[in-house]
């Protein structure tokens, strides 16, 4: 086990929306889903894309590059690249899907404390 790191205010993170943090030196994506909050690695495990410029839509997260979708509650794969036939097939191949590390989050005081 880790120990829990402050990563933010509850009041600085509006429901439906992601805010990224850097902590001990790993970028970690927090986002607030039902007044719930959860903490994903901010990079994408295809291509290092950053998860925060991409678009969330109820829990799940799609990466601005190739379009990979996660589901921010779970860190599982939701779908892998985006697109079809040969060239997708490819991609998926050379780099099967990979879950993203979900992070242990607790609320304290109106603080959100990230297990690291």
């Amino acid at each position: 086990m880790g120990r829990f790191v402050e990563a933010g205010k509850t009041a600085e993170l509006p429901e439906g929306n992601m805010l990224t943090v850097k902590l001990e030196g790993q970028d970690i994506l927090l986002a607030n889903i039902n007044s719930n909050f959860y903490a994903i690695n901010n990079k994408c495990p295809h291509m290092g894309g950053n998860l925060a410029k991409g678009k969330l839509e109820g829990s799940v997260v799609t990466c601005p590059l190739h379009g990979s979708q996660f589901d921010v509650t779970t860190g599982k794969v939701i779908r892998w690249l985006k697109g079809s036939g040969l060239l997708s097939a490819i991609g998926k191949t050379l780099k099967p899907p990979k879950e993203i590390r979900k992070y242990n989050v607790k609320l304290e005081n109106g603080k959100i404390l990230v297990e690291i």
